[in-house]
């Protein structure tokens, strides 16, 4: 499996399971609001994410390839209805906004650990 695959799949399973014990120690630690936060965001980005991905997919593999245009237009469209529901997240005051951003967090820190994983890989493999 190329290097780009594995951390593909890492992320997409990461996002899932920092989501969720994110929103597991933010129910221990913290309130259930500030919980039902991160859980929030962590929905959101993590959907979004996914969204991204099948649309990448099937806009690069051959031989329906996409216009860029197209591509584009998804991104924007995914864009604005994250940005709706994070503003009526926000508006019902049912989370906390903290850990709102704690939870939109999730794939900035599944992409830091993936990159973690695989440059330690590099290295040890290299050692060996």
């Amino acid at each position: 499996m190329g290097i780009q695959r594995r951390i593909l799949t890492f992320v997409t399973r990461a996002n899932w399971v920092l989501m969720v014990l994110s929103s597991l120690a933010g129910l221990l630690l913290m309130s259930p609001k500030f919980a039902l936060g991160v859980f929030s965001g962590g929905i959101i980005v993590t959907v979004n994410f996914h969204l991204l991905a099948g649309t990448l997919k099937k806009a690069l593999t051959p031989p329906h390839l996409v216009s860029p245009n197209v591509v584009i237009a998804k991104y924007y469209v995914r864009f604005i209805i994250s940005g709706i529901l994070i503003f009526l997240v926000v508006l019902s005051q049912r989370v906390h906004p903290l850990g709102l951003f704690v939870g939109l967090s999730v794939v900035v820190f599944s992409i830091m650990l993936a990159t973690l994983v695989e440059v330690t890989h590099l290295i040890f493999k290299e050692a060996a």
